[in-house]
């Protein structure tokens, strides 16, 4: 019996380590017949869920310094104040308090987004979140909720499903954040902002976000997070920002897969891409 006693610590730890083995066993039967490939391009890879080091090399992620509210990024720390905000931001603040993006909107990155929105390529969200969770884990441990930013119910039935949405779900996973995709709703349907200046990006969206009813007691006093899977002018970031503060919400931050640079020069190169998915 006092020997029994002496082993029964160690079998949880047997236990685990039987188990670790049996993954990595098991990892390396999947990875025979089916190696690890790039999640843009497709080639080889040596482990899973990552890029190669062609596209590695292509792709130009945001990292410090950055601005804390916007997600620009800086040239040098120099260029923001002693809060990280850059001097735009500083002059015009946004709504919203802190804002985290993984990529510059650039022709690498629409090789990912575009065939998500408008190609069925729903897999596509699963590499954004990824690349989402490691730039946005501060904000996204400060949050109760993931919200992500709606679509018309009418474009909703045409496209089948929000990519906001599969954003939110896959960063859920990642993060232990709940999504809440029905928390926000859109009750004017849009004109496709794509083709857009900013001035007209604003008058469009204006009063066309609001908190659904049946969400406002459960968001009330809460921080929360808007997921979108890129940012441009922030038209409709600001409108969510907006009618979510006008509800209650004790804080609002947003993580997007990609920031726009220069938005006349983007928004020409978007309007040209989308021609393939017409």
């Amino acid at each position: 019996m006092q020997r029994v006693c002496i082993w029964m610590p160690l079998i949880p730890k047997i236990f685990s380590s039987t188990r670790a083995v049996r993954q990595t066993i098991s990892r390396t039967c999947l990875n025979t017949v089916f190696p690890p490939c790039c999640d843009m391009c497709g080639a080889d890879v040596e482990g899973t869920g990552g890029f190669c080091g062609e596209c590695f090399a292509q792709m130009r992620p945001i990292i410090k310094p950055y601005c804390e509210q916007c997600g620009v990024p800086l040239a040098a720390s120099g260029f923001a104040d002693q809060q990280g905000v850059c001097a735009f931001c500083a002059s015009t603040a946004p709504p919203w308090n802190r804002m985290r993006a993984a990529f510059i909107y650039d022709d690498w990155l629409r090789q990912l987004i575009l065939p998500l929105k408008y190609a069925d390529r729903t897999e596509n969200a699963r590499i954004l979140a990824r690349e989402m969770w490691r730039s946005g884990e501060d904000i996204l441990r400060d949050a109760n909720f993931l919200l992500p930013v709606p679509v018309h119910k009418r474009k909703l039935r045409h496209r089948r499903y929000n990519q906001a949405a599969l954003l939110a779900r896959f960063l859920a996973k990642e993060s232990g954040v709940s999504s809440l995709p029905m928390a926000l709703k859109r009750i004017r349907n849009t004109q496709p902002l794509a083709r857009l200046g900013s001035r007209e990006r604003k008058l469009e969206v204006e009063g066309s976000i609001i908190v659904s009813p049946r969400y406002v007691e459960k968001l009330k006093g809460h921080p929360v997070v808007v997921i979108d899977d890129v940012f441009t002018t922030g038209a409709t970031m600001s409108a969510c920002t907006r009618a979510l503060l006008a509800a209650g919400v004790s804080r609002v931050d947003l993580l997007v897969a990609g920031r726009a640079g220069n938005m006349e020069e983007d928004r020409q190169k978007v309007t040209s891409a989308l021609r393939d998915y017409a």
